[in-house]
């Protein structure tokens, strides 16, 4: 079945948020006043999926910097000189899985994204999604500030900071 990607409306927030609930444990959902924060703050780097029956994925993004995670239900926030796409809570519904949604959505977030300044793109793994990540050249960061560590630890889950090279 086809899909089409597309940047995100206002509209979209509850079609996000039942994706978001069938696609996390309860202790990962996010606000939606979070999820309208981030789309307000960043709408060219928020981008949906899709299809004939609706919308059926989502990635939100953010000009951020590396090494900087940013904590379960946080807001998004640029720093003056941002080096890093952040890319934060890409979800596919159950119906779509197994298409090439996550993937495609992640490029069209890194293409959308780039400019000379920003030179990793960086996430926040959970749910063991880590190979998933790590076939889109992703590694696991390992050495973070303690105020990092502390956000990471936010997820309550296990979770992992990983960062990409762009340049």
């Amino acid at each position: 079945m086809n899909y089409h990607l597309r940047l995100m409306s206002e509209d979209d927030i509850p079609a996000v948020l039942a994706i978001q609930e069938e696609s996390y444990p309860h202790e990962l959902l996010e606000s939606a006043a979070i999820i309208r924060q981030r789309l307000h703050s960043f709408p060219e780097l928020a981008w949906v999926a899709e299809d004939a029956h609706g919308l059926c994925a989502y990635l939100f993004g953010y000009r951020s910097l590396a090494g900087k995670v940013t904590p379960l239900d946080g807001a998004f926030s640029a720093p003056n000189s941002p080096d890093c796409l952040y890319l934060h809570d890409l979800a596919v519904a159950r119906r779509a899985a197994g298409r090439g949604i996550g993937p495609a959505l992640v490029r069209r977030n890194l293409e959308h994204g780039r400019s000379p300044q920003i030179k990793y793109s960086a996430l926040v793994s959970v749910q063991g999604s880590e190979d998933f990540w790590a076939r889109l050249g992703y590694v696991a960061e390992t050495e973070l500030e303690s105020v990092q560590q502390h956000n990471l630890a936010s997820y309550r889950v296990p979770a992992l900071y990983m960062v990409k090279p762009l340049h």
